[in-house]
């Protein structure tokens, strides 16, 4: 088979609403998630220098701030933002519920 095919709400969450698909997908390279957030959530401040990873984030629907090495990036449903692997990055939802497609590969 040339392609590998998943609804991702038949992928058990790794926490509340986060679902990686790359094992469901057989990714080699490449790392799929999504997220949805309750409103009000905040994410942990992580980044991903030591595996090499850069990250895009896809706003979907809703409405998020998602802070980048201090910087707040204010994000409605279609931006994307690209986040290098050294750089700290947090995700922070507003009033309404909101989901995310993150994407990431070294």
């Amino acid at each position: 088979m040339a392609y590998t095919k998943v609804d991702y709400t038949d992928v058990e969450p790794v926490a509340d609403g986060l679902y990686f698909l790359r094992d469901a997908l057989d990714c080699e390279n490449l790392g799929v998630s999504v997220l949805e957030c309750e409103p009000g959530w905040t994410g942990k401040e992580h980044d991903h220098a030591d595996d090499g990873e850069e990250e895009v984030y896809l706003l979907v629907e809703g409405e998020a701030t998602v802070v980048i090495e201090g910087e707040e990036v204010p994000m409605e449903g279609g931006d994307a933002v690209r986040v290098p692997a050294e750089a700290t990055r947090r995700i922070e939802n507003g009033d309404a519920e909101s989901r995310f497609v993150l994407a990431g590969a070294p």
